[in-house]
C-alpha cells in the first residue's frame, strides 16, 4: 500500500506515541516541512513529550493489575499512587528493559536501595487484600503469593505457568514442583492483612511513607484554598439554616431520654492497669499498657426500670493520637459486656441482665460484644473524638429499695494493647434509649437545657454540630472530607512496597492447590526446559529478576516486542501475546519476532528506540484503506499488508475528546482524580465510600489518573473494554456494542467535551458557518472535510439553530447543563447548536479511530 497522507501519518503517530491527537500548528508544521527526515523529528518530539510516559503505563498499569482499591468485598482504598508516577517518570527516562523489571521486582534487595527503587517495587503489591470478616488471612496471603508468580510468568516469559498451580501442565513442559519452586522467590514477604477483633481484618503489609514531593506543592496549596473556602461557605450562618436547626432541635428534643451517671463504689483492672476517677465522672486507665484487660465497675443505684446502659468511651490527650484506646494508634476492642444486678440488701444474689441489641455511634457493631464468642467485638479504630454504646435491656431491670449493678468490660481482642483508655456509663429508664446514640453526649446536655438559659458558650456547641449533621449542608461536607483526605496524600504520601523477611518461610507444594494440603518442601528454582538460574545469583527475588533479563533467556525480549507490536498494529505477531506455549497462536512472521528480540537487546533494552524502529517502519506508514481483493487475501491484517487502524483504548477516547475539546488538563502525577461520572455507579453494598466529583481542572485530567475502584471501575472505561484489574490482563479484546455509542453520545463527561469543543470554535473561528466547521473538523480528524461532508455539517448547524431558537428551554439544558459553559455574552441557542454539531464530531468514526 502507499504511504499514508501527512495528515494521517501525524495523528497516527501522536495517538500512538503520545495517546493525544495533533494540534493544528503541529499538523501544519508537518505539511510544510518538505525535509525528507519530517516524519522522523515528528516521531522524535513526540517521543521526547512527557505524555509519552503518560500514555505507555496505561498498558502496563493492565499488566501489574493497577488499582486504587484492595478488591474482594469491602473494597477498601489504598494508596500506591506513587508507583504509577514511578511508572510514567521510568518510561519517559527510557529506563532500560533490564533495570525497569530489576527495579520493580527486587528494587528494595538492590544494594543501598533508593527511595524510588523501593517504590517501583509496588508492582507486586498490586495484588487485591481480602478484609472480609471471616476469611483466613494465610489463605489470601498464599493468594497474593500465587497471583504474583502466574503475573511475572505471564508478563515476562508468555506462559501459562498458573496452569500447574493443581497438577502438572497439561501441554507445556512445566511441573506443578517447578510452578512452587518459581513461588519461593515470592514467598518471602511480610503478612499483608491484619486481625482486629473476631472477624475484623484490615490491610496492614510493608508501606513506605514518602516526603512530600515538591512537584506537587502547587496542587496542595490549591486543595488549601478549596478547603477554606468550602470551610468558610460552611460556617456561614443564613436565615435557612437557622430555621432548618430549629426544627431540627424540636425533633431531636423529643426523642432525647434522660441518662444518670453511675458513680462507682469500686472499679477495678484484671489486668493490673491504674484506674482513676477524673472530676467528670470518668474513669480513665493509665500505667501498665497490657495486651488484654477487663475493667470491673460496682455501683450503686435508686433507679428502677432501668432500660439501656450506656457506655462512653472518651478520647484524652493521656492517650495515643488523643484517641479513644491504648493501642498505638488510639483504638480499642470491646470484646465482652456483661452486667449483673443484685439488691442492695443482698449484694451476694447476683442476677444476669439480659440485652435484646446494641447500637454504636461509631466503629463496627456493638452487637459483637454480646455475644458468645470472645473473639468478637465492638472495633473502634484511631478514633480521636468521643463516641458511646447503648446496650438495651431485654426487659426493664432493678430492684425496689436500690440495686447493685457490676458491670464488666471485657477486652480480649487478637489485637494487642486493644483497650478502652477513658469511659464513662449511665443507666436510663426511658423509652427507646437506642435512638439518641448518633448525637453526642455533650449535644445532648445542651438540647435538654431551655433555649433561654444556654451560654453563649452551649449555643456555638449547638450550632457547630447542627452544621455537621444539617442535610442542606451534605455535599460540602462530603467535598470537604474528600480535600482533606486528598491533602493529606499530598502532605505525608505513602504507598505499599515489597520487604523480606529476615528468615525464609518454608514452601511447599500444594496439593491440588490448597494451602490447608501441604506436600513436599521445596526451595527457588526456575522451570528446568528454560536456561538455568545463575550459579552466582542470590536465591531471591532479585536473583529472580536477573534471571528473567538475562540475554540467553529466549523469551522475555520477544514476549515484550510482540506485546509492543500488538499496540501498534491490533494484534501480536503471535497473537496469544499472553501464552506462547503449545496452546498458544503461531508466530505469523517468525523471523521478525526473532529479529526484533535481538535487535532489542542490542539496543540496551531502549524501549524507545524500539517505538521508534516500528513507528518510522514502512509497514507502520501504510495508508490504511482496504480494497475488495485486499480484503478478501487477508481480512485481518495479519500479513501487514495496509496500515494499522484500529478503535482507539478506552482511556485514550475520553483523552482525545478532552483534547480536541480543550478540557484537557495538563496536571502530571499526583493523587488519582474523580472526573464526571453518572450517578449511582458507587452505590456500594458492603461500602459507604462515596465518589465526589473532582473541582476544577482534575476532573479534566488524563485517563490514566483515574480512580480506579476494582469492584466498580470508572463505567465509560470498562464500556469499552476496560478490565477490572482484579488480575493481570495481557490484551483487550475489542467489542462493539451500542452502549459504546450511547456513552460517547450521553455520558456526561462527554457531553462536557461536545460543549467545551463549541466553546472552542467560539474562540477560534468566529467567522462564517462553514470556517467554523472546518476548523471544528480539523481539530478532531486532522484533515479538512470534503465538500459532501462540509455541506451536511452545515445543514446539521442550521436545523439545530433553527430548533434552539424556537425552544428556549432546550437550548439552556443543552448549553449551561453541564461543567463547561458559554463564552460571555455568547448567544445561547447558537451555542447549543454548536454543542450538537461538536457531539456529532467527537462521535465520528474517524475521531474515535487511529489509522
Amino acid at each position: 500500500m502507499p504511504e499514508a497522507s501527512k495528515e494521517t501519518l501525524i495523528r497516527r503517530a501522536s495517538l500512538d506515541l503520545i495517546g493525544l491527537p495533533p494540534s493544528l500548528a503541529e499538523i501544519d508544521a508537518f505539511l510544510a516541512d518538505r525535509s525528507p527526515d519530517a516524519y522522523e523529528k515528528v516521531v522524535d518530539r513526540l517521543l521526547a513529550s512527557p505524555h509519552y510516559g503518560e500514555r505507555w503505563a496505561r498498558p502496563w498499569l493492565d499488566l501489574v493489575r493497577y488499582a486504587d482499591t484492595n478488591g474482594y468485598e469491602k473494597d477498601d482504598r489504598r494508596s500506591i499512587w506513587p508507583y504509577r508516577d514511578w511508572l510514567i517518570e521510568a518510561l519517559n527516562k527510557d529506563m532500560p528493559f533490564d533495570q525497569f523489571t530489576i527495579e520493580q521486582i527486587a528494587g528494595d534487595l538492590l544494594p543501598n536501595a533508593t527511595l524510588d527503587q523501593r517504590i517501583a517495587t509496588g508492582l507486586h503489591r498490586n495484588t487485591m487484600i481480602n478484609e472480609e470478616g471471616g476469611v483466613d488471612p494465610e489463605e489470601f496471603r498464599v493468594a497474593a503469593v500465587l497471583d504474583r508468580v502466574d503475573t511475572t510468568a505471564t508478563v515476562w516469559l508468555g506462559t501459562t505457568l498458573h496452569c500447574a498451580q493443581c497438577h502438572n501442565h497439561k501441554f507445556d513442559p512445566f511441573s506443578q514442583e517447578e510452578y512452587y519452586r518459581f513461588s519461593a522467590f515470592f514467598n518471602n514477604t511480610e503478612e499483608e492483612v491484619e486481625l482486629f477483633a473476631g472477624s475484623e481484618r484490615g490491610s496492614r503489609g510493608p508501606n513506605l511513607s514518602l516526603p512530600a514531593p515538591r512537584a506537587l506543592a502547587a496542587h496542595r496549596k490549591q486543595v488549601e484554598d478549596q478547603i477554606a473556602s468550602l470551610e468558610a461557605e460552611l460556617d456561614t450562618p443564613t436565615p435557612q439554616l437557622d430555621a432548618e436547626q430549629l426544627e431540627w432541635e424540636k425533633e431531636t428534643k423529643s426523642a432525647l431520654v434522660s441518662w444518670f451517671p453511675l458513680d462507682p463504689i469500686r472499679v477495678t483492672s484484671a489486668a493490673g492497669a491504674t484506674l482513676t476517677r477524673p472530676n467528670d465522672g470518668s474513669i480513665l486507665a493509665g500505667g501498665k499498657n497490657v495486651e488484654h484487660d477487663t475493667y470491673i465497675f460496682t455501683a450503686r443505684t435508686v433507679k428502677n426500670g432501668i432500660s439501656a446502659v450506656r457506655l462512653e468511651a472518651l478520647s484524652d490527650p493521656s492517650l495515643a493520637h488523643k484517641g479513644v484506646g491504648r493501642s498505638p494508634d488510639g483504638s480499642f476492642t470491646l470484646t465482652g459486656f456483661e452486667v449483673e444486678i443484685a439488691p442492695e440488701g443482698n449484694p451476694e444474689g447476683l442476677q444476669p441482665v439480659k440485652f435484646a441489641d446494641a447500637v454504636s455511634q461509631h466503629g463496627s457493631s456493638v452487637k459483637r460484644a454480646l455475644d458468645e464468642d470472645p473473639a468478637s467485638g465492638w472495633s473502634v479504630r484511631g478514633l480521636q473524638q468521643d463516641t458511646q454504646a447503648i446496650f438495651l435491656a431485654e426487659k426493664p431491670f432493678g430492684f425496689e429499695g436500690g440495686t447493685r449493678l457490676t458491670i464488666r468490660l471485657k477486652q480480649e481482642s487478637a489485637s494487642a494493647q486493644h483497650v478502652i483508655g477513658r469511659f464513662r456509663l449511665a443507666i436510663t429508664s426511658g423509652k427507646e434509649p437506642g435512638k439518641s446514640v448518633r448525637i453526642p453526649v455533650g449535644v445532648q446536655t445542651v438540647l435538654n437545657t431551655a433555649r433561654e438559659e444556654r451560654s453563649p458558650q452551649q449555643e456555638e456547641v449547638l450550632r457547630a454540630y447542627f452544621r455537621s449533621v444539617a442535610p442542606s449542608r451534605n455535599p460540602i461536607r462530603e467535598r470537604l472530607a474528600a480535600l482533606r483526605s486528598l491533602w493529606s496524600e499530598l502532605a505525608a504520601p505513602a504507598t505499599m512496597v515489597m520487604k523480606e523477611l529476615p528468615e525464609a518461610r518454608k514452601t511447599h507444594v500444594l496439593i491440588r492447590g490448597s494451602f490447608l494440603n501441604k506436600g513436599k518442601e521445596v526451595g527457588p528454582g526456575v522451570p528446568a526446559i528454560l536456561h538455568p538460574f545463575p550459579k552466582d545469583q542470590p536465591a531471591n527475588r532479585l536473583g529472580l529478576a536477573r534471571w528473567l533479563v538475562d540475554p540467553e533467556n529466549p523469551l522475555v525480549a520477544r514476549v515484550t516486542m510482540n506485546r509492543i507490536w500488538m499496540h501498534y498494529f491490533g494484534r501480536g505477531i503471535v497473537e496469544t501475546s499472553e501464552d506462547f506455549g503449545v496452546q498458544g497462536h503461531a508466530p505469523t512472521h517468525p523471523d521478525l519476532l526473532d529479529w526484533l528480540a535481538t535487535e532489542f537487546v542490542r539496543q540496551k533494552w531502549s524501549q524507545k528506540a524500539m517505538h521508534r524502529l516500528i513507528v518510522t517502519s514502512a509497514s507502520y506508514r501504510q495508508s490504511s484503506p482496504v480494497t475488495p481483493e485486499r480484503l478478501a487475501q487477508d481480512p485481518d491484517n495479519r500479513l501487514l499488508s495496509r496500515g494499522p487502524r484500529a478503535r482507539l483504548e478506552a482511556e485514550l477516547i475520553r483523552d482525545n475528546a478532552l483534547a480536541i475539546s480543550g478540557l484537557l488538563s495538563p496536571k502530571m502525577f499526583g493523587p488519582s482524580v474523580f472526573p464526571l461520572q453518572p450517578e449511582g455507579v458507587w452505590n456500594l453494598v458492603y461500602n459507604d465510600d462515596k465518589w465526589i466529583t473532582s473541582l476544577g481542572e482534575d476532573r479534566y485530567r488524563r485517563g490514566v489518573y483515574t480512580f480506579w475502584r476494582r469492584t466498580a471501575p470508572y463505567p465509560a472505561f470498562m464500556t469499552f473494554d476496560a478490565p477490572s484489574r482484579e488480575t493481570i490482563c495481557t490484551r483487550r479484546v475489542p467489542t462493539n456494542t451500542p452502549l459504546q455509542a450511547l456513552t460517547t453520545l450521553n455520558d456526561p463527561a462527554f457531553f462536557d467535551a461536545a460543549r467545551g469543543l463549541a466553546r472552542r470554535v467560539f474562540r477560534e473561528a468566529p467567522g462564517d458557518t462553514k470556517s467554523a466547521v472546518i476548523h471544528a473538523f480539523r481539530l478532531c480528524t486532522a484533515r479538512c472535510p470534503d465538500e459532501k461532508e462540509l455541506e451536511r455539517l452545515v445543514k446539521l448547524f442550521d436545523q439545530e439553530l433553527e430548533h434552539f431558537n424556537g425552544d428556549a428551554k432546550a437550548a439552556k439544558d443543552v448549553a449551561l447543563g453541564g461543567g463547561v459553559k458559554p463564552p460571555k455574552d455568547s448567544d445561547i441557542a447558537r451555542f447549543a447548536a454548536w454543542t450538537i454539531v461538536a457531539n456529532v464530531l467527537l462521535n465520528l468514526d474517524e475521531t474515535l479511530t487511529k489509522g
